[in-house]
C-alpha cells in the first residue's frame, strides 16, 4: 500500500524503513532536514520518496503521524485534508526532563492525544499504536527479544483502519494487540507514560519490550 508519513524523525524513518522493505510505497514527510531524508532514501528507493504533509497525504491510503506533541496543530494543518484516511498515531503528549522523568497531559485535559487528533481530522478514521516501543528498537536488525516477540497494543473506533494498523504491526515485528475504541487511548497514552519512566530510571533504555503474557 502507500503510506504517507507525517514527522519524519527518529520513529518516522524506523518504520517507514521496515514498511518500505516489506513492499510498500512510503512519501516521508515533515522534517527539521530535508536532505537527511534524501540521504535515507537512497538507501531504501524505489520505494521511498520525500515531499510535503500535503503530499505525503495525499499519497498515502494510510498516514503515520510522528511529530512531536507541540508540532501537531502545525503538521496537521500542513497537510491538509484526511478526510477517509487510516490514520495512525504515535504522538505522546509526554514531556521528558532531563533525568529521564515524565508527566503526560495537564491533569485538567479530559481527552488523550489520540482523541485531539480526531478532532482536529475529524474525517480520519484514527488508531493509535506504536507508543509502547522506542525507535532504537525500530531501528535494529530484528525486533525480538531473545525468543520472545514483544506486543504493541492499538485501539481505534474504526476496524477497518484497526485491521490495516494490526498488519503494520506485525509486518514490523510485532504481536498486535487490540485493547478497544479510540477512548482507550486515555488509559495507553497513561501506560506510555509509566513505560517510558521505567525503562529510562530502570536503566533498562532503549533495549526493552513489552510482553502480553497468557496463561
Amino acid at each position: 500500500m502507500n503510506i504517507g508519513i507525517i514527522g519524519s524523525g527518529n520513529m518516522g524513518t524506523a518504520l517507514g524503513r521496515i514498511w518500505s522493505n516489506n513492499g510498500h510505497k512510503v512519501l516521508f514527510s515533515y522534517s527539521r532536514d530535508l536532505n537527511n531524508l534524501r540521504v535515507l532514501i537512497q538507501s531504501i528507493a524505489p520505494n521511498a520518496s520525500v515531499g510535503t504533509p500535503a503530499e505525503a497525504a495525499q499519497f498515502g491510503e494510510v498516514i503515520f503521524l510522528a511529530v512531536p506533541w507541540v508540532a501537531l496543530e502545525d503538521a496537521l494543518s500542513a497537510a491538509g485534508s484526511l478526510d477517509g484516511k487510516v490514520l495512525i498515531t504515535c504522538v505522546s503528549p509526554l514531556k521528558p526532563d532531563f533525568e529521564g522523568l515524565t508527566t503526560g497531559l495537564q491533569a485538567s485535559s479530559e481527552i488523550s492525544a489520540a482523541e485531539r487528533i480526531a478532532q482536529l481530522a475529524p474525517k480520519a478514521r484514527v488508531v493509535e499504536a506504536f507508543n509502547l516501543t522506542f525507535a532504537e528498537i525500530l531501528q535494529s536488525e530484528s525486533r525480538q527479544f531473545g525468543s520472545e516477540q514483544a506486543s504493541i497494543f492499538y485501539c481505534g473506533d474504526d476496524q477497518e483502519a484497526k485491521q490495516l494498523t494490526a498488519e503494520l504491526i506485525k509486518e514490523s515485528g510485532y504481536e498486535a494487540i487490540d485493547v478497544g475504541p479510540l477512548a482507550i487511548a486515555r488509559s495507553l497514552e497513561s501506560l506510555a507514560t509509566i513505560w517510558v519512566q521505567m525503562a529510562v530510571v530502570s536503566g533498562l533504555f532503549p533495549k526493552v519490550g513489552l510482553k502480553v503474557l497468557r496463561s
